[in-house]
């Protein structure tokens, strides 16, 4: 129980868990931080009978290291990069994981002026480790900010390709369904009324085999695990998907789900930039086998 009165909640939990006020209002924006089982705002004022909760998955004391990972560029500027991402690759550090993540990479490569997060300097979105493809990286302060902001907005689109399980026979569909926390393992996601975002996922078929179809999708939303949770939810789980998939050891490659494209309008310069990424040899390879 909270003995404070009237105070913001990020005021409150900077001076209470010790990391600055930038820190606390992230992980308020990202759901992490729940008043008497809601998501609160970072103004909301706090009194000794709320019960709050912080899922603070970083620990911000540690140094993140800067190491020699080579990057598949696929475009760079003053203000902004893109990636193409190896699956197996975790984005940023986390919990007992705070190195060979992208991020390391990018501390060697790159000089990020004036970031505000240490641990995810630049990280604007993010692709789950074992989700290969494109993905933007902001080089300074102010366009991280910008960019956050046009993700936010529904400025960004980005178009992935995943092998799922199962013949789906619908040629296009729209998966429109909140996505929260898992109740009883909380490393993962599910669809649910509690505690959670609305999530919207766009799909059209562009293949179908026997007993497994290719599809496009594109998001409305980014929240975590969003199309792995909403194939899943509608019987159609990506293949090798280590978390929601039916067979987890299919392949010795990661789950099949590839960020295909991104495209957005620059946020400094006004250019529209549209990239696209091939898919990985190991997924190209396995759907040529299911020919």
């Amino acid at each position: 129980m909270l003995k404070e009165n009237k105070e913001r909640l990020d005021q409150f939990l900077s001076n209470k868990i010790g990391i600055s006020r930038t820190k606390v209002q992230k992980l308020i924006k990202e759901g992490k931080v729940l008043v008497n089982g809601k998501v609160s705002p970072s103004n909301f004022l706090v009194s000794e009978e709320d019960d709050i909760k912080v899922d603070d998955e970083l620990n911000y004391d540690i140094k993140v290291e800067k190491e020699n990972i080579p990057l598949d560029i696929v475009y760079e500027d003053s203000y902004l990069l893109i990636v193409n991402k190896k699956s197996g690759m975790v984005v940023h550090p986390a919990a007992g994981n705070y190195s060979g993540t992208l991020v390391n990479a990018l501390l060697y490569h790159f000089n990020f002026k004036g970031a505000s997060d240490p641990i995810r300097p630049g990280i604007v979105h993010r692709i789950d480790k074992d989700t290969s493809g494109v993905m933007v990286v902001a080089k300074d302060e102010k366009t991280s900010l910008l960019l956050s902001d046009m993700i936010k907005n529904k400025q960004v689109e980005r178009t992935y390709i995943a092998l799922v399980d199962g013949v789906i026979r619908h040629d296009r569909g729209t998966i429109d369904a909140p996505i929260g926390r898992d109740w009883v393992n909380r490393q993962k996601m599910m669809v649910t009324d509690v505690n959670s975002k609305d999530a919207v996922t766009h799909f059209r078929v562009l293949k179908r085999f026997s007993d497994k179809t290719l599809i496009e999708c594109k998001l409305e939303t980014g929240r975590t695990h969003q199309i792995r949770v909403h194939m899943n939810y509608i019987g159609h789980p990506i293949v090798n998907d280590p978390i929601y998939g039916k067979n987890k050891n299919a392949t010795s490659f990661g789950q099949f789900l590839h960020s295909k494209s991104i495209e957005f309008t620059h946020p400094i310069t006004g250019k529209k930039l549209y990239f696209e990424c091939e898919l990985p040899k190991e997924f190209s390879e396995y759907l040529e086998n299911l020919d």
